[in-house]
């Protein structure tokens, strides 16, 4: 902007005019000071519409005041210069999370150092001897012009060396002293030193352009050594927007925290038991596969080995620690080895694959292709048992592990570790007892003596005598429990309970059944000891009996340990139950002849009940 058209030039010309015609100076100066303003708002305004370019989506920009001092000083390089370059101001490369606190960091920063490059590049009229003292009047508008440019942030001593504006008048180009000043790199640092970014102010009357020696000089001097964009440094020079732009000078590397090592399972931890139902909405129970083979050598885990820490670095070249990540264990178990390289899991054997108590465990399976008869004698295995036919009356079979029976149990003894899958049915003569310490699934139960410390699925229940600590589910096929008493701990759902003609049938609900049933034997147990005891202790002494009583003392002891720890379970099982909250019946028909018992109320249905849900409400039992 030439002198002549200046805030300055414009306000001492009216204030000559006013005091030619006799007006009050102060008078003027207002009225001009307060047009002047006006027009330069607007005129600001407009600018900055026509400007700057619209922020590109999801790039959040620099929105600065009208009055801003970065903005006075572009109006006055273009003004100067006659280029019109879109004004854009924003911080590139910058995460989201920090975008708003930079770009208020950048806004405050940029006021001070605009405000020092404006006040460098105001003209200056060289130093003379003799120089004529200034007017009050002169003075005082010297100090307002340095007001609209500088807002007020200007000492007192370098307002009055300014220039009046009856000098800038009087005085010729050549006696006007223009500012020369180089292009000046200013650098921006973000808060947490990650990144730099360099904007360039233009060069003033007869400086220096921008150079690649001044923009590297600038990052020295803010003691910026890594991470720098050469490349990018280079090119701003020949850029044709270089000047009121914001360029990413540097950017630094953060640090890359380890990853811990983790567990590849390749055999499941849990096996999900899915019930496949056919459009008759029947099981097959056969087609639970719930063996999981491994051959000797199979890889049943894998470790992935933890990763090292990546130290960063600022841009002022400070480092930054990194933690390297933690091993993990391989979950090894019985008959499972670790490979050499210490990566893998490995069976040791063929056998099923389980996981238990933290660990793998590879379990041998025993197949039996016949039926368990006189042909194969009772079996009593450490494994899994797979027996393709029946187990037929009087045999016995026990395992550790799962048994799978593909065909009927009629009348034997089993007891499972683990789940219990007969896959045709349970037929008992009310003197066998069938046992899983898990879940037991079975197509139908009858007239048999049943123990499942789980769930117990089935699709038909008659007459039996079922125990159950946790929820008898008879909801696929027909669904029909009839006779017989049922125990559950945790509830019981089925499609059809009792009959029509009104078979007696007892559900009760609540407590520990197959811990209950147990302490029971215990008690009847202890009781047959004592009694043999005491007629022990009649006969005369001989070493047979006192060898069978250190024998009935030993069974004492162990009776005793044994009842302590059922009292033990059954206290924090009942603690469970009331967190877990009410037990209840559940199913779609419910006929007269249903005995329901849940804790110590009981009641008797009376009328056929569809859509059932008995319940225990306020110390009575519900059948809604």
């Amino acid at each position: 902007m030439g002198i002549r058209e200046s805030f300055l030039f414009r306000l001492f010309n009216s204030v000559q005019e006013a005091e030619g015609q006799g007006q009050s100076a102060e008078k003027v100066i207002g009225d001009v000071v307060e047009r002047v303003a006006e027009a330069e708002r607007r005129e600001a305004e407009q600018l900055m519409k026509e400007e700057v370019s619209p922020p590109l989506p999801g790039r959040k920009e620099l929105e600065l005041p009208w009055d801003h001092a970065l903005i006075r000083l572009y109006d006055l390089w273009t003004d100067q210069t006659g280029e019109h370059p879109a004004l854009s101001l924003y911080l590139e490369g910058i995460s989201p999370d920090k975008e708003d606190k930079e770009l208020k960091r950048l806004e405050k920063e940029l006021e001070q150092e605009a405000k020092k490059r404006l006040l460098e590049a105001l003209p200056r009229k060289p130093e003379t001897s003799g120089e004529p003292e200034k007017s009050g009047v002169e003075y005082e508008l010297d100090v307002m012009a340095a007001l609209e440019a500088l807002d007020g942030n200007i000492d007192q001593e370098t307002l009055w060396n300014q220039e009046s504006p009856k000098e800038q008048e009087a005085a010729k180009p050549e006696d006007t002293q223009e500012p020369a000043l180089d292009a000046l790199p200013y650098v921006f640092i973000s808060a947490d030193k990650m990144e730099a970014w360099l904007l360039i102010f233009p060069p003033v009357g007869q400086g220096k352009e921008a150079d690649k020696e001044m923009l590297e000089e600038a990052l020295a001097g803010k003691g910026i050594t890594f991470g720098i964009e050469e490349e990018l440094i280079a090119g701003i020079i020949d850029a044709s927007e270089k000047y009121f732009h914001i360029f990413m000078a540097a950017k630094g590397e953060a640090a890359i925290q380890g990853k811990d090592g983790y567990i590849v399972d390749l055999y499941p931890r849990v096996i999900e038991r899915k019930f496949e139902v056919d459009e008759h909405d029947r099981v097959d129970y056969a087609s639970l596969n719930l063996i999981q083979n491994a051959d000797k050598g199979d890889v049943i885990c894998e470790a992935v080995p933890p990763t090292m820490g990546v130290t960063g670095r600022t841009v002022l070249g400070q480092k930054l620690s990194a933690k390297d990540g933690k091993a993990v264990k391989l979950p090894k178990g019985r008959n499972t080895e670790i490979s050499e390289d210490g990566t893998k899991l490995l069976a040791l054997q063929a056998g099923h694959v389980e996981f238990n108590n933290g660990s793998f465990q590879v379990k041998t399976v025993m197949e039996i292709d016949s039926n368990v008869d006189y042909t194969t004698g009772n079996i009593n295995f450490l494994g899994d048992v797979h027996i393709r036919g029946d187990v037929c009356s009087g045999f016995t079979v026990r395992a550790v592990g799962d048994i799978t029976v593909d065909g009927v149990v009629e009348s034997g003894n089993v007891e499972a570790g683990g789940d219990l899958i007969v896959v045709k049915g349970i037929v008992g003569d009310r003197s066998s007892v069938v046992k899983a310490h898990r879940d037991i699934y079975a197509k139908y139960l009858e007239s048999s003596i049943v123990h499942a410390k789980g769930n117990l699925h089935t699709d038909c229940i008659l007459h039996s005598d079922v125990y159950c600590d946790g929820e008898i589910k008879v909801c696929t096929g027909k669904g029909v429990v009839i006779g017989g008493k049922l125990r559950a701990a945790r509830g019981m759902e089925a499609k059809i309970v009792g009959s029509k003609s009104g078979s007696p049938t007892a559900v009760k609900l609540g407590g520990q059944p197959c811990a209950e049933f147990e302490k029971k034997l215990l008690i009847k147990e202890k009781e047959d000891l004592e009694k043999e005891m005491a007629k022990l202790e009649k006969q005369p002494e001989s070493p047979s009996k006192t060898k069978r009583m250190n024998k009935i003392r030993l069974d004492l002891s162990v009776n005793g340990m044994k009842m302590g720890r059922f009292e033990q379970d059954m206290e924090r099982i009942k603690a469970a139950l009331e967190k877990q909250g009410g037990v209840r019946l559940r199913c779609q028909i419910a006929y007269p002849g249903i005995v329901l018992s849940i804790g110590d109320e009981k009641a008797q249905l009376t009328r056929e009940t569809s859509s059932c849900n008995a319940r225990l409400v306020e110390g009575e039992i519900k059948w809604s």
